[in-house]
């Protein structure tokens, strides 16, 4: 009689539980002999992935965010360090240079004053990131908490907020600007920087409210309720994490739209005022000069667009990685 290892398949045999044995093939029995968590349902290690850690890995393999970021973190480098591709002042100007195009060591010519346009063109770059930055976090800030606060409590605080933000969506932007910064005689950033957070917080506010409201009906944050948790840690542990996306998706759109609005209201002479260095109050400058002198406008408005639509781009590169919709 034959040995019965020779009657046994190349596959392994695993049992049914109910008396019998089911055939596996050796790939099927290895899959039964896998630890849980492996790469395809979980991160490394077996740990599950994240809403983050999805969205930093299709951020990772989006060539629009990689191409914004790149310019952003050059024009980070250069705001904080300008002097390392420049060795010019911005304020040294020689009106006998008035106009003049690109000379050695001017790639970008002079500007109405004798100005140098790179060396400017550079320095303007710190102004308008650090307004952007600025303004972005002080109203993703304030508009968070007022409208995290206003969604989760609802009742009187949600009518009375909602009423406040719309007073404030009513004043148009470019006219409170003109209006409250004309009174303004500091060359500061920072007058700017709080008018933008005066007008700027109830969009955000909006949509936090939003989402804390979306976030507070999910059954974990029933269950955290139920098991006695309090408000504060409601909010802040199981609502705030998931309701925060969309804030962050709006607000990095938005910095770009900062940094546009800052141009605008130095062009129109209520925002930074020389001897501040500012793309606005160079485009402004070079206004009356565009048929002798095009290149004195050109390169801080071209400065300005790039810079805005690298800040957009990168708004939306966030938006799709932390829409689960759009998976």
């Amino acid at each position: 009689m034959p040995e019965p290892s020779s009657y046994e398949p190349r596959g392994a045999i695993a049992g049914t539980g109910m008396g019998g044995a089911m055939d596996l093939a050796t790939g099927e029995a290895a899959t039964l002999e896998r630890v849980p968590g492996g790469p395809e349902g979980g991160g490394p290690q077996g740990r599950p992935r994240s809403l983050w850690s999805d969205a930093w890995r299709d951020l990772r393999r989006n060539p629009v965010f990689l191409l914004s970021a790149l310019v952003i973190l050059f024009l980070v480098f250069i705001s904080i360090w300008p002097s390392a591709i420049t060795s010019g002042n911005p304020l040294d100007c020689d009106l006998a240079k008035a106009q003049d195009g690109s000379a050695p060591g001017h790639p970008f010519g002079f500007d109405g004053q004798g100005c140098d346009v790179y060396t400017r063109t550079v320095y303007g770059a710190r102004t308008s990131v650090t307004v952007g930055v600025c303004a972005t976090l002080g109203v993703a800030l304030l508009g968070s908490v007022l409208g995290g606060l206003a969604g989760f409590f609802g009742g009187a605080w949600d009518a009375v907020l909602s009423r406040i933000t719309d007073v404030f969506f009513a004043i148009p932007v470019v006219l409170g600007g003109l209006v409250l910064l004309s009174v303004v005689t500091s060359n500061s950033v920072w007058p700017v920087v709080g008018f933008m957070v005066l007008l700027g917080w109830p969009q955000i506010s909006r949509i936090a409210r939003g989402s804390v409201i979306t976030a507070r009906q999910n059954d974990y944050v029933q269950a955290a309720r139920a098991l006695g948790a309090s408000p504060a840690r409601l909010l802040l542990r199981h609502i705030a994490p998931n309701a925060v996306a969309p804030v962050i998706v709006v607000a990095t759109i938005a910095l770009g739209t900062y940094i546009s609005l800052e141009a605008t209201l130095s062009y129109l002479g209520v925002g930074l005022k020389p001897p501040s260095v500012s793309w606005g109050i160079d485009i402004s400058a070079a206004s009356p000069y565009i048929r002798n002198a095009p290149h004195a406008l050109l390169w801080p408005s071209g400065a300005l667009a790039i810079t805005v639509l690298a800040f957009i781009m990168l708004g939306d590169a966030v938006r799709d990685a932390l829409d689960p919709k759009l998976r």
